[in-house]
């Protein structure tokens, strides 16, 4: 038997349980969990705003633990591999958008914490194909928000990779990631913070922006790229208005509160706007070499699973720079 935080309705405290401890299928790698980082993704799920999770629930989907059991088709892990988890846990290899490289737009996509188990558990399953060999010089601590924050933030961030003053908009777990390895390629960062956050905004400027405030701010210069990830609708009018002509904004979260309606002016001038999906797995690998080279280091702020409720609602009311991770 493990213990497990059970997601059994939505909009409600999660419950710790004691459950079976699952076995692997053919394809699958059991894993004994260290770690587990929290995203935003696991609060829209929770708060029920991404509406289809599996029945009983173990959310969680930046997982960094050590394989403990092999289905018998997996050949390129073994028994004592440290590996991390993120959110695309299978993909079907079959369908237009598998054959066409784009694994990420998958039609029969299962993302961890979601439509599969996730990692606020003592273990959990995995699909051996998207796991992941972890650097080593990153503790399990400060390795698990590199898996989701860190590497679809890393995504988002190649949509403009050849901007050199970029706008960042909601600074949480993946932003202070993002811009630091930003810095390192020398990009000019501009920190939007929820209003009033002079934490968040000074965080932001220790870790290299050249500029810092308000997300209803105007910046002291035309940006040429700008990633949203606060989910807030209204920030997407606000940052093509603070881009250049020909500039990008992206969105790079998987939820965003309504878009208001906005001139078209806004738009004009060749600028783009598109969203980020899921993750490919060479976009974790390529994120994961690149991420010791800076090096990139995470802020952490460690709960222990008991206070996973906790965790949760600070993340949701802002009450932490960095990264929330849950100890197991």
């Amino acid at each position: 038997m493990m213990r497990a935080a059970l997601l059994k309705q939505v909009k409600q405290p999660l419950e710790i349980c004691e459950i079976r401890i699952p076995i692997p299928n053919a394809e699958q790698v059991q894993i004994k969990v260290n770690a587990c980082a929290v995203c935003r993704t696991d609060l829209h799920i929770v708060d029920g705003e991404l509406n289809q999770p599996k029945a009983e629930l173990i959310p969680g989907h930046q997982i960094v633990g050590h394989v403990t059991e092999c289905g018998s088709n997996v050949q390129d892990l073994k028994v004592g591999d440290r590996v991390g988890v993120s959110w695309l846990g299978f993909n079907c290899g079959t369908c237009e958008y598998c054959l066409a490289d784009q694994e990420n737009l998958c039609d029969h996509a299962k993302f961890t914490g979601y439509s599969l188990d996730g990692g606020f558990t003592e273990y959990t399953l995995a699909f051996a194909r998207h796991c992941y060999k972890l650097p080593d010089g990153y503790p399990d601590f400060q390795a698990a928000p590199l898996l989701c924050a860190g590497a679809v933030g890393f995504r988002a961030y190649k949509k403009i990779a050849n901007a050199k003053k970029l706008g960042i908009y909601g600074f949480g777990s993946a932003a202070h990631i993002l811009t630091q390895l930003a810095v390192f390629q020398n990009k000019q960062i501009y920190a939007f913070t929820s209003p009033g956050d002079i934490n968040a905004q000074q965080f932001a400027l220790k870790l290299g922006a050249c500029w810092a405030g308000d997300s209803m701010q105007t910046p002291p210069e035309l940006l040429d790229a700008a990633i949203i990830f606060a989910p807030v609708g209204s920030l997407i009018p606000q940052a093509l208005a603070a881009t250049r002509k020909g500039g990008i904004v992206v969105c790079g979260g998987i939820h965003m509160s309504e878009i208001p309606a906005f001139n078209y002016d806004l738009l004009w001038g060749e600028r783009i706007l598109c969203s980020v999906a899921n993750l490919k797995h060479e976009d974790g690998v390529e994120f994961l070499e690149l991420a010791p080279q800076v090096p990139v280091q995470t802020q952490v702020i460690k709960y222990d699973l008991s206070h996973i409720n906790q965790a949760l609602d600070d993340l949701r009311n802002g009450r932490v720079n960095g990264a929330i991770v849950v100890a197991i």
